[in-house]
């Protein structure tokens, strides 16, 4: 197991950018996948980003290619989310998650993960 805590979050103008980082606890962090979902009530959980163990391999979601960065610190257990060119759709509570998987890959759905964040409130405003 390992524990996962969310900061960066915040209120920003559309257009801003934000950075969020997630710390992890533990000496295996460099053995998990790592991920940046998003939620909205009423709506499913959807995966933003995503990263390998190694950090060799990346997901996003269309929805904000070109404008998020995902990357991590395996010195630091720190993975983040780089955060460009927000939108009022960008608002939602952003949640990180790890995942030791099976391979050097990433995973990109809620399904695949097992260490969850609290969560951190993200709201744009126009």
């Amino acid at each position: 197991q390992v524990q996962l805590v969310e900061s960066g979050g915040g209120l920003v103008q559309a257009g801003g950018s934000l950075r969020l980082s997630c710390a992890a606890s533990g000496r295996t962090f460099s053995t998990y996948a790592l991920g940046w979902f998003r939620q909205v009530p009423g709506k499913q959980r959807e995966c933003v980003a995503a990263i390998s163990r190694s950090g060799g391999k990346t997901y996003y979601a269309d929805s904000v290619k070109g404008r998020f960065t995902i990357s991590r610190d395996n010195a630091k257990n720190t993975v983040y989310l780089q955060m460009n060119s927000l939108k009022l759709w960008d608002t939602a509570a952003y949640y990180c998650a790890a995942t030791r998987g099976g391979t050097d890959s990433y995973y990109h759905t809620s399904l695949d993960y097992g260490n969850w964040g609290q969560g951190t409130q993200v709201t744009v405003s126009s």
